[in-house]
């Protein structure tokens, strides 16, 4: 395995129609956040050019989920608890913060890979990730890399302040979270991206051959895409196809076979389109 290398970030594609704009925008209010911050797992990242202006979906134009099998009678879904910041299926959403909302992850190490700004997990998840790259190398020729991983509650309070200073705080909800309710802070929360570079946090990563690649493999290493394209009414943000949750093998094995789509419906969860 190489050692991890720093990657310069370039523009990418910029995929025609309305989600574009925002997706783009808020690519470059994260990235300009964590240079804000500079916390020691996240360094400042390379400058990012001009954005174009935010474009707001409306209601109508939100796709509602299609209804989905339920989890197999034999899964044990009490197995681990859904509450507790530090269990691999805790989930937390817009209606679930995290308790405590400054939690900070017991086991943090560096992952390994490429990245735009060096990334940390928790010691399974880091693993994962590492095996995800190795794997869509090996088998596809596909070269992925980590734009962001870990951050901390203070590097989450400025991302998301810096996303409602540009887009308002109608746009913000829709793509980043609130200070303590950010999956990234439990530490088992990863974007992948590109090498070289294509529609970087942009939901046109699904096009590519690297974002259909996770998509249809990132569950063999226990992660799942945490924001699925028409999920917007149930997790209450935006198509993320570069947004990768761990939640172990069996949890992501299980989803899978049952095609249930988030971690809302597969526990029984109310719908968190908005922080109530």
């Amino acid at each position: 395995m190489p050692l991890p290398r720093r990657v310069p970030r370039s523009r990418g594609l910029r995929r025609r129609g309305a989600g574009a704009a925002p997706a783009l925008a808020v690519a470059g209010v994260l990235l300009a956040g964590l240079a804000a911050c500079a916390p020691a797992v996240e360094p400042a990242p390379p400058a990012v050019s001009e954005l174009p202006a935010p474009v707001i979906p409306s209601p109508s134009s939100t796709p509602s989920p299609t209804p989905t099998p339920s989890p197999s009678p034999s899964f044990d879904r009490s197995a681990l608890s859904i509450d507790d910041p530090a269990s691999l299926w805790v989930v937390s959403n817009k209606r679930r913060p995290l308790q405590p909302t400054d939690f900070v992850p017991p086991d943090l190490v560096p992952v390994p890979v490429a990245y735009t700004n060096a990334p940390s997990l928790r010691r399974e998840a880091a693993d994962a990730a590492v095996a995800v790259v190795q794997a869509a190398r090996d088998e596809a020729g596909l070269e992925l890399l980590s734009l962001s991983a870990y951050r901390s509650y203070g590097v989450q309070v400025s991302v998301y302040n810096g996303v409602v200073a540009q887009q308002g705080q109608q746009a913000a909800d829709l793509v980043s979270a609130r200070p303590g309710h950010s999956e990234h802070q439990t530490g088992l929360a990863i974007d992948f991206g590109s090498q070289p570079q294509v529609c970087s946090l942009q939901p046109c990563f699904g096009e590519t051959p690297h974002g259909q690649w996770l998509a249809s493999n990132a569950h063999r290493f226990g992660f799942v895409l945490r924001y699925p394209d028409g999920a917007t009414p149930v997790t209450g943000f935006s198509y993320e196809p570069w947004h990768f949750r761990y939640v172990g093998l069996e949890l992501a094995a299980e989803m899978r076979a049952t095609g249930v789509a988030t971690l809302e419906e597969f526990f029984g969860l109310p719908a968190a389109p908005d922080y109530g």
